[in-house]
């Protein structure tokens, strides 16, 4: 699936639709605006659990506004949440969410960060939360970050003192970085992080408050807020020509896969945050009142600062590079300071400025994706200075000591073409996200390399090195190496240039469903990621299953092409779960990992390194009907798994349902979220509802509340209201309510043992009132909570069924959950028991 932005906004938000890789080009007022921020030496760090909590208004006030550097560090990566835009579940949905976090800061202006965390689906209080995380480790990462980053103060998007009222995530990011305020200043608190860092005390701890957490306007406005600062975040930035708010609106708008494209606002708009610990500013419209955040807080840092003063006082819009010489003073005097903490962010800062003034273009790129270990790649490097100011490239190199380029006048907007070898070496690792590449816990992500920590994606392996000598004085920029190209329908494209293995093996689906005793052939796709790979693979399986030959020779020519070897499986007798995997012996190397490539136009694309392997189950199941149309609504995977079951799945495309089109089907099975995001079923509702009400099996999976209008007050044949009701432990005890309806007994029999083994959760966002003329099937609830009666609920109406579930289908299908299997074949063969009735089995 693919996405296009189109936003029509001034050159300080102009990003590149296809990948934020691509060169920016900065003009004299954003140049200006980044020597206001180098002239800020304070920093805040906002803290909050998942992707799109953060409250982009607030960061980018700070950062634009403020001018300091902004961090938000978000505990979890996303991992547990739903996906609009397309499958990715999981640690791949983690992936694409890291992908918008960092899209965001590139829009806002701040800067991002990770703990270990993985987020194992809804909690509901932190006790829970933190004992699945592992508390204190966690707490560790958050030390960790604020004695890296060293913010000045501290806003947490939640508040720590309401345990049990929101998200059990949310309420622990404000608990750990409540305590984490004051163990980030104590050298016996985690202490063998010290030797890579040091300690720091954050001088404010702010609470970033609200009407909502009040629970009105009316509330709020009658509140004490004598312990509180506000701010108006709604300021426009002329020299931007563009609004505080209008920069957050598309800051937030980067979280697509969870649906938060939204409105600009714009005109004044107040924010409130309430002190938790340290001292009151003063000024209550002033965050950083009584912080030093002039350069006269380092180290050398006054003469610096009246350089830099002036520069900015006196700033040159029409001929900007004027300005080099005086920055190229700074930067040198920089050098010389002991604050290393500041010399090092601020030296960054300088390098920026000074290239966007002389108009430095500095790019080392390939013209393949992709090469292995081991491998010669050509690079071409282009170097232009497209200003008066005079330079000598000193050096430009991809590698220490090897084919550097050296001395070469950069004359004014004459381009320097070089080209080079770069050589990848053997023990050069893939590339992957750093988070996945050790098998992690339900809570935790393991990662061994330390510094790595906090980091939001794996630094990149090939860095292109430019040494710049500004009439005596030597600057060193660096860029990664990429990998550019051009398409005739999109234009000049940039992605991130990866090392992976020179083939990689996957099975096209990642749960194979036996039905039966009978041997299926299984696939296995190889696909080569250099010319002429050749070698084995090896099927590696349990040995109560049986293989026709358990290796088998593969060959494969040229780069970037498949080839599938079949191997004959054949299940054992009675019901089993197992895995397969394939290893594929390569050049003396065995490779057992498959590629994902996530590529969608708003993110860079990315390729993730994942265990190979699908899951297989013997399954005794039955099933009634063979037609099932279904209609797609955030994405899932149910239509294959349904396939995998020996059903004949139909994608039906909204806007063709017409009176009588669906009666060809034996069930009609509507994907998750689908009156959430497909705007059409609005107008299709009553050819629905025809077509259960003229024999039809009409299947609703859970649809999240509140985010319809009134016109599906219809959903259903009868009336139904959808809550936020949810069962979120997996293992929570299910009772069978109607143990003689026919959705339990037809054709498959359902017990309490076909609730082992869920994953992440049992449903979500139960229905809590119903028409009479539903039958509640399960009872379910999580602990210290009320029974659920909503997660499945079946109507008749007319000659058909209805019905609607909240149960997590689109997770325990593609999981391999046999007894989702078997619940969900009865769903759709309701109705097609001609012994009993069409609702109930006798007893």
């Amino acid at each position: 699936m693919r996405l296009r932005l189109l936003y029509c906004i001034t050159a300080f938000l102009l990003t590149n639709s296809i990948s934020s890789q691509a060169p920016k080009k900065n003009t004299p007022s954003e140049t200006y605006h980044a020597i206001q921020k180098l002239n800020f030496l304070g920093t805040a760090l906002y803290i909050a659990a998942h992707p799109d909590d953060e409250n982009t208004r607030l960061i980018s006030y700070l950062s634009n506004e403020v001018k300091a550097r902004t961090g938000y560090l978000s505990l979890t990566r996303g991992d547990g949440g739903q996906n609009i835009i397309g499958p990715e579940l999981r640690e791949l949905l983690g992936v694409l969410r890291t992908q918008e976090l960092l899209k965001a800061r590139s829009v806002d202006g701040g800067e991002q960060f990770f703990s270990r965390a993985n987020d194992f689906g809804y909690s509901k209080h932190p006790d829970e939360t933190l004992k699945i995380w592992n508390k204190e480790e966690i707490l560790g990462d958050v030390v960790r970050t604020i004695r890296t980053f060293k913010p000045d103060i501290i806003i947490n998007r939640f508040d720590h003192r309401s345990p049990g009222t929101t998200h059990g995530h949310h309420t622990s990011s404000a608990m750990l970085s409540v305590e984490a305020f004051d163990l980030a200043n104590d050298k016996n608190s985690y202490s063998q992080q010290l030797q890579t860092t040091e300690t720091w005390q954050p001088q404010r701890l702010f609470f970033n408050t609200s009407w909502w957490f009040y629970g009105s306007e009316e509330k709020f406005k009658k509140a004490d807020k004598s312990n509180m600062l506000n701010v108006d975040i709604g300021v426009y930035y002329p020299m931007l020509g563009i609004s505080n708010n209008e920069i957050a609106a598309i800051a937030s708008s980067q979280h697509l896969c969870q649906g938060f494209g939204r409105l600009s606002q714009r005109g004044s708009t107040q924010e409130y945050v309430e002190l938790l610990k340290g001292d009151l500013s003063k000024n209550r419209n002033d965050l950083f009142d009584g912080i030093n955040t002039t350069w006269s807080r380092i180290d050398g840092g006054k003469e610096i600062g009246a350089i830099l003063n002036q520069v900015e006082k006196d700033f040159n819009f029409k001929n900007p590079a004027a300005h080099i010489p005086e920055l190229v003073k700074a930067y040198s005097l920089l050098q010389n300071s002991k604050d290393e903490h500041w010399k090092t962010l601020k030296s960054i800062e300088l390098r920026s400025i000074i290239k966007d003034l002389a108009g430095l273009h500095f790019e080392a790129f390939t013209t393949t994706p992709n090469t292995n270990p081991g491998a010669t790649v050509d690079v071409s490097i282009e170097i232009i200075n497209r200003s008066n100011s005079p330079m000598l490239l000193k050096k430009a190199s991809l590698q220490e000591n090897v084919d550097a380029h050296e001395n070469i006048i950069l004359e004014e907007n004459v381009k320097i073409d070089l080209k080079s070898k770069l050589r990848i070496p053997e023990n050069t690792k893939y590339t992957n996200p750093y988070w996945l590449n050790e098998k992690g816990s339900l809570g935790m992500y393991t990662v061994k390399n330390e510094a790595y920590l906090g980091k939001p994606e794996t630094p990149r392996a090939f860095i292109a090195t430019y040494i710049i000598d500004f009439n005596g004085s030597e600057i060193t920029f660096t860029k990664p190496v990429v990998f550019k190209h051009a398409k005739r329908d999109k234009g000049e494209l940039f992605q991130p240039f990866e090392v992976v293995p020179e083939a990689t093996a996957s099975f096209k689906d990642k749960v194979l469903i036996f039905a039966d005793n009978k041997a299926k052939q299984v696939g296995v796709t190889i696909k080569a990621h250099q010319n002429n790979v050749n070698g084995k693979v090896q099927l590696c399986f349990d040995k109560s299953w049986k293989v026709d030959q358990e290796t088998k020779a593969f060959n494969i020519a040229k780069k970037g092409d498949e080839q599938i070897i079949y191997f004959r499986i054949s299940p054992p007798e009675n019901e089993n779960e197992s895995f397969i995997s394939p290893i594929l012996k390569v050049n003396g190397k065995e490779i057992s990992k498959e590629l994902v490539t996530i590529a969608y136009d708003h993110i860079p694309t990315q390729t993730i390194l994942l265990p190979s392997e699908a899951k297989v189950v013997r399954l005794n199941i039955k099933k009634a009907g063979e037609n099932i149309g279904y209609i797609m609504g955030a994405g899932d995977k149910v239509p294959n798994s349904l396939e995998q079951i020996g059903y004949t799945v139909h994608t039906i495309d909204p806007s063709a349902i017409t009176k009588g089109s669906l009666q060809k089907y034996d069930a009609v099975v509507v994907g998750i979220r689908a009156y959430n995001v497909v705007e059409e079923l609005k107008f299709k509702q009553p050819f629905l509802l025809d077509y259960v009400e003229n024999g039809g099996n009409l299947i609703v999976q859970y649809n999240t509340a509140g985010r319809w209008g009134k016109q599906f007050e219809n959903l259903a044949p009868y009336a139904l209201e959808i809550s936020r009701d949810r069962v979120t432990d997996e293992n929570s005890e299910v009772k069978i309510l109607e143990k003689h309806h026919s959705l339990i007994n037809f054709p498959n029999s359902i017990s309490k043992n076909d609730f082992n083994g869920w994953v992440q959760e049992r449903g979500l966002y139960f229905p809590n009132k119903w028409d009479s003329k539903f039958t509640p099937i399960l009872q379910m609830k999580d602990e210290g909570e009320s029974a659920k009666k909503g997660s499945l609920l079946v109507a008749p109406y007319g000659k058909g069924n209805y019905i609607y579930t909240g149960l997590s289908f689109f997770r325990e299908l593609p999981a391999g959950v046999p007894g989702a299997y078997k619940l969900f074949s009865n769903m759709i063969s309701i109705g097609k028991d001609n012994i009993e009735s069409n609702i109930k089995v006798k007893g």
